[in-house]
């Protein structure tokens, strides 16, 4: 009998499975029925994509300061370019818009900073982000400080006052939404129920009726001599709304862990808050990230619900510029322009939920 002792070289895959035949053979045509969806949906493209694309791109105009710019049959995307300053800054003063071009570069910067891991020193781009980045931004948006002239919040809009709330949103749910989720699993039943009514009254009302009421009763229950500004009121009232829902997701992530990752904690002697820290919301965080950044996407489109206490979002502030008698048929591109912003921002953040996903997979995949 012979014995073959030395190793055979692997052999190259198919060429039916390499390439681009291949990734199609995978992807798209594996059944006769997934060959005939495909089928169908590149029918649909064929049929749509042309006029689309001849509506918003060869017949479109794109140049101009009003309606009679618009002289052919496609998108009048003049108005956007016309009322693009209102659409990011809404009716901030035209003299002080440095002061929001500064906000947003050093948005952009410590998003970078914190968000990259090939940033350098990013638990200081962290700090800077909870501490630093919103006294800043505060100074520079309201003024009353080092000389900057006062810009009462009424005068925010647009883009800026969208991105406003978002983010302070975000940061101020997130710790408050992983207390109310650590206290509604608590044993002690005054802080357990506590947790529970106060995550199932803020999550069952409409986020509407929330900012309503915030701006209608909650000066009743400051005391007079604090006088909160409707932007105030809606970021406390989206703020706790987003912090009740961040609650369930995490306390799912809660109750995926193991009973074991509980015991080890235990064993190696570590108390109840240091378990959590070092062992349990790391891998508690890990596996919610899908269902917090679906939050937090949630919580970006909700922003345009403050039109109901007089803010002016983006939304509001287009919805107001298709309502002027100067821009008459300019519904479709004002909501076009919108969506698209829109999508862009929930799109980055879903894209970079998913690779950190991959960054931080273990190989528990369903």
């Amino acid at each position: 009998m012979i014995v073959n002792d030395k190793n055979i070289p692997s052999r190259p895959a198919p060429a039916s499975t390499r390439g681009i035949a291949g990734w199609l053979r995978e992807n798209l045509f594996s059944t006769p029925g997934n060959s005939v969806l495909t089928f169908m949906g590149l029918a649909f493209l064929v049929w749509a994509i042309p006029p689309i694309f001849q509506w918003a791109v060869l017949q479109a105009d794109f140049i101009g300061v009003n309606k009679e710019a618009c002289t052919s049959e496609g998108a009048c995307w003049v108005f956007v370019s016309a009322r693009f300053q209102q659409f990011m800054y809404g009716f901030y003063p035209d003299t002080e818009l440095w002061r929001v071009n500064i906000f947003f570069a050093q948005m952009t910067a410590v998003l970078v900073w914190v968000l990259w891991d090939k940033m350098p020193r990013r638990t200081w781009g962290g700090v800077w982000f909870l501490t630093g980045f919103p006294l800043t931004s505060f100074i520079l948006l309201h003024g009353g400080f080092l000389g900057l002239e006062t810009v009462e919040t009424h005068k925010w809009g647009g883009l800026m006052l969208t991105l406003v709330l978002s983010l302070v949103g975000m940061v101020i749910a997130l710790p408050i939404g992983i207390l109310l989720a650590l206290g509604r699993r608590s044993d002690m039943p005054a802080v357990s129920s506590f947790c529970t009514v106060f995550i199932e009254i803020w999550r069952g009302v409409p986020l509407i009726t929330i900012l309503f009421m915030a701006s209608v009763m909650l000066p009743l229950f400051i005391p007079g001599d604090i006088e909160l500004d409707k932007l105030a009121r809606a970021m406390i009232g989206i703020s706790l709304f987003e912090a009740a829902l961040i609650a369930e997701v995490i306390r799912g992530g809660l109750q995926a862990m193991p009973k074991g990752q509980y015991e080890a904690a235990d064993a190696m002697g570590l108390s109840y808050w240091q378990g959590m820290r070092l062992i349990i919301m790391p891998q508690v965080l890990k596996i919610s990230i899908p269902g917090i950044v679906n939050t937090f996407v949630q919580l970006f489109k909700d922003t345009s619900l403050v039109l109901i206490i007089g803010l002016f979002d983006l939304l509001a502030v287009m919805q107001a510029g298709i309502t002027d008698v100067n821009w008459p048929n300019i519904s479709i591109e004002a909501f076009v322009f919108t969506g698209f912003v829109f999508w862009a921002f929930c799109f980055g953040m879903s894209r970079y939920s998913v690779a950190l996903e991959r960054k931080l997979d273990t190989g528990h995949k369903s």
